[in-house]
């Protein structure tokens, strides 16, 4: 049991202890992330089109989507309004930064795009089962090579995000220092782990499945991932699709609500906050929110996916 987590863990140890100091080679390591994340949801998608019955198990996919986003939504966003009256943050009015979004369908654009990569492998996958249809074993073999594939791809992009965090410019002690960004990471991840218990009954789902499920903290491209990886394509898109509309839902909240509470607005995004959705609540929040809103998604993303891969290892 634990074995398979170390196993899983280690190259994002190992990724971790690697110091970088080369910008080029950050840079390509970075292209080399979003390379391997568009592959592997390109296989899971493959993987998902070998599903017996696929449009039924994609309808169920969609509905167990949205129980689990509207649980651990209503808890976030009730835990994160509490604190929003308690800390003394605010968001204010900020010129336009240089190179964020300008509009929401912009900054949705780059999330859009891995929803069409799954389609565009769901895709494949069909016509590939279509064109071997008079030759099963060789069908099954396709699907039993993209599994196999999307996992060995998993080693290096948790190799190259451990890479990354080590060299994100993110030392302990501004970490640990900034209480801001810290009360929301922890606020945004107890309640997420609660909506994951109470969702799991509802999912048919074992407690520690609902855990995990909810761990991904809304880093979508790499939740599906490892959850596909370990209990199959079905929850692997559950997975994504929950962590994916919690980002587009965070694009729309964000101007609507981060003047009167930064701390909801920023926390909402959950890890994406210090990437994705940091454009928008810099233009709108101001320069003030950047360092909590940076925290708050750097955390998060550290806790992800040793907190996923420990949950599924019971």
């Amino acid at each position: 049991m634990l074995s398979g987590l170390l196993i899983v863990l280690l190259p994002l140890m190992l990724g971790y202890l690697v110091p970088v100091a080369s910008p080029g080679l950050m840079a390509l390591i970075n292209r080399g992330v979003n390379a391997s994340v568009y592959l592997i949801l390109l296989l899971m998608g493959v993987s998902l089109a070998g599903l017996e019955n696929l449009g039924t198990e994609l309808a169920r996919m969609g509905g167990q989507a949205l129980i689990l986003l509207t649980v651990i939504s209503t808890l976030n966003l009730a835990g994160l309004w509490w604190l929003s009256r308690r800390l003394a943050l605010r968001g204010g009015i900020s010129r336009v930064v240089e190179g964020a979004p300008t509009s929401k369908l912009a900054a949705m654009a780059g999330s859009l795009s891995l929803v069409g990569v799954v389609v565009a492998g769901v895709l494949v996958g069909l016509g590939a089962n279509a064109l071997l249809a008079g030759y099963l074993s060789s069908a099954d073999t396709l699907f039993t090579l993209a599994d196999s594939l999307a996992e060995g791809i998993l080693y290096t992009l948790l190799a190259l995000i451990g890479c990354q965090l080590r060299n994100s410019g993110m030392p302990l002690r501004q970490i640990l220092l900034n209480r801001h960004g810290l009360a929301i990471a922890t606020m945004l991840a107890a309640t997420s782990l609660v909506g994951g218990l109470l969702a799991a009954p509802w999912l048919g789902l074992a407690w520690n499945e609902g855990l995990a499920m909810a761990a991904g903290f809304g880093w979508y491209s790499l939740s599906g991932i490892l959850i596909g990886d370990q209990l199959g394509p079905l929850l692997g898109g559950i997975a994504f699709f929950n962590d994916l509309a919690r980002e587009l839902i965070a694009f729309v909240l964000i101007p609507l609500v981060i003047h009167r509470h930064a701390a909801l607005a920023i926390g909402y995004g959950g890890a994406t906050s210090m990437d994705f959705t940091l454009p928008v609540i810099q233009q709108h929040g101001g320069v003030a929110c950047v360092p909590v809103a940076v925290v708050s998604g750097f955390i998060l993303s550290l806790l992800s996916p040793p907190l996923i891969l420990l949950f599924l290892s019971f």
